[in-house]
């Protein structure tokens, strides 16, 4: 049976699969050519995207940006440990998306950097790195061909696993604060630690599984560096210059991601339209125009029938949050569906893929600058590291 390897790319951005059957290679005449006088053969980019100045601008930029990560998500962690406040069921859903933007900027960027200055100071590319003659395969102890491990199977499919949970926990919290706004007499029994966490758990055993999709469902994929987006990305196994039949599995991302964003859009209108309701009787009531009376739901009753303030600034907040994630994946899906078509884009891959990275950096500015528990954490947490000893406040 033939086992694939990962592409090889050659002059002409056409891409060369290997195929191993007894010892056997299927090649072009110019990627033969290539191994034959033992020369690298062309990259997928161009000296405009590839050159050193560009690379060392990009990894400027990519140490900066994953120290913004790190940092930032750091300090939402040690909040939710230290302070009591912050651990209720949005203070969980808050930990998984911040856990999921620390997994990026710990591993995602970091290989990038390492990749990025691999290829500035060393004449020879990794021997995993994709479009490297130098030791495309070895010899294993059986006799047959093996081709070195890729890196980018696990930190590929890392960033796709933690884009799906960061969308699907930002729909967990949109469906959390509606509870809030529409039911705040049943928030506390529908809204549970219990429950929240069994949804977290399931929302990345989900993510996992479709981060893998390609990998498991098709034998036509496989995942490598790509110099054009300085990312691991999937990649289809070109037969000649078809696509495989399957290439469509990739529009799963896309399709997933854009689900979910509509619809925590339609259930943000749907509590954006009650928190409208509520503000215009709550104006008609401080103006004596409509009576007090009882009554449940937003329009009467005691405060407990009413939605609090820090619920309703909540649901802005993670209004703010699904507009800033649409904003940075729209970006990576119109790549995606140009991929899938058979376009090529390489400065616009580096633009799109790099956006949706730097959003997770964005959520831990929008809590700073929205969620008062938050700031009123961070100023606690502060405070206790510059508090003096006990002896020498007696």
């Amino acid at each position: 049976m033939a086992a694939p390897l990962p592409n090889v790319s050659v002059p002409g951005s056409a891409a060369v699969v290997l195929l191993s059957s007894d010892g056997s290679f299927n090649l072009s005449a110019d990627a033969s050519a290539g191994f034959d006088l033992g020369h690298s053969l062309a990259p997928l980019c161009t000296l405009c995207c590839c050159g050193f100045l560009n690379r060392m601008l990009a990894v400027v930029f990519m140490v900066s940006l994953a120290f913004a990560i790190v940092v930032g998500n750091v300090v939402t962690l040690t909040v939710f440990v230290q302070t009591r406040q912050s651990r209720t069921p949005q203070g969980y859903l808050k930990v998984s998306l911040a856990i999921a933007d620390m997994m990026v900027g710990v591993l995602v960027v970091p290989f990038s950097v390492y990749t990025e200055i691999s290829l500035m100071v060393t004449s020879a590319p990794p021997i995993w790195y994709q479009g490297s003659s130098t030791s495309p395969a070895t010899s294993s102890a059986l006799g047959g061909l093996v081709s070195p491990w890729q890196p980018c199977m696990l930190i590929g499919p890392v960033f796709a696993g933690c884009t799906f949970v960061s969308i699907s926990t930002i729909f967990l919290m949109t469906v959390e604060r509606s509870v809030a706004i529409l039911w705040p007499l049943h928030k506390d029994s529908l809204v549970t630690r219990r429950r929240t966490l069994l949804l977290i758990l399931l929302s990345w055993a989900a993510s996992s599984l479709l981060a893998l999709a390609p990998l498991i469902f098709s034998s036509n994929f496989t995942l490598e560096y790509n110099e054009c987006s300085r990312m691991c990305n999937y990649t289809p196994l070109m037969f000649g210059s078809q696509l495989p039949s399957d290439a469509n599995i990739l529009l799963l991302f896309p399709a997933f991601d854009f689900t979910l964003l509509g619809g925590t859009l339609a259930i943000n209108i749907v509590s954006f339209t009650s928190i409208r309701q509520y503000s215009r009787k709550r104006k008609l009531l401080s103006e004596g125009s409509l009576s007090d009376g009882g009554g449940g739901g937003l329009g009467g009753g005691g405060c407990s029938h009413r939605p609090s303030f820090s619920d309703i600034k909540a649901a802005k907040t993670i209004g703010i949050l699904t507009f800033a994630f649409t904003a940075s994946f729209t970006p990576i899906a119109v790549f995606v569906l140009g991929n899938v078509v058979g376009y090529t884009w390489c400065n616009f891959s580096f633009i799109a893929f790099w956006i949706l990275t730097g959003n997770s950096c964005c959520n831990v500015i929008i809590y700073s600058v929205r969620d008062h528990r938050f700031r009123r954490g961070v100023t606690l947490l502060f405070q206790r590291d510059n508090s003096p000893p006990t002896s020498e406040k007696n």
